[in-house]
């Protein structure tokens, strides 16, 4: 497993309002079917998102971030650029909490992954015994 760059005891985040505004956007310009990408951070804090394409064969339901995406993302990181904080996706008939599916597909890893629905974003972390949901702040820039 990767180390997960935001710490091991990380209970509430900050994030940018360009932050929130972009992965509304993206949940927004993908429906109906399911936005998803990277999120970029470190300490606490989701400073950018890196969209990505969708690559599941049901992308009204499901997600899959394009590989090539993901790929790139952990080389930049491993070549000193910024960390993956974790991952985002939307569900645009749901809620913005983590689905039967995502539940049962959880990495347990202790990234960071923001749900979006219905124009709200709602923050959890994928820790030992599944998504637990996070606090947030907005901060400028």
């Amino acid at each position: 497993l990767w180390p997960c760059a935001m710490g091991p005891e990380l209970s509430r985040l900050e994030l940018t309002v360009a932050v929130r505004q972009a992965l509304l956007a993206e949940a927004r310009a993908a429906a109906p079917e399911e936005a998803c990408g990277i999120l970029l951070g470190r300490g606490g804090r989701i400073d950018a998102i890196i969209p990505a394409g969708n690559v599941h064969a049901r992308p009204e339901t499901h997600f899959e971030i394009d590989p090539r995406v993901l790929i790139a993302a952990w080389r930049a990181e491993r070549e000193g650029g910024p960390a993956v904080a974790g991952f985002y996706h939307s569900h645009p008939t749901g809620h913005a909490r983590p689905s039967p599916v995502d539940q049962a597909q959880s990495a347990r890893d202790g990234r960071v992954w923001a749900i979006i629905a219905a124009g709200d974003v709602s923050w959890w972390r994928d820790g030992e015994h599944g998504f637990v949901p996070l606090s947030y702040a907005l901060v400028d820039g």
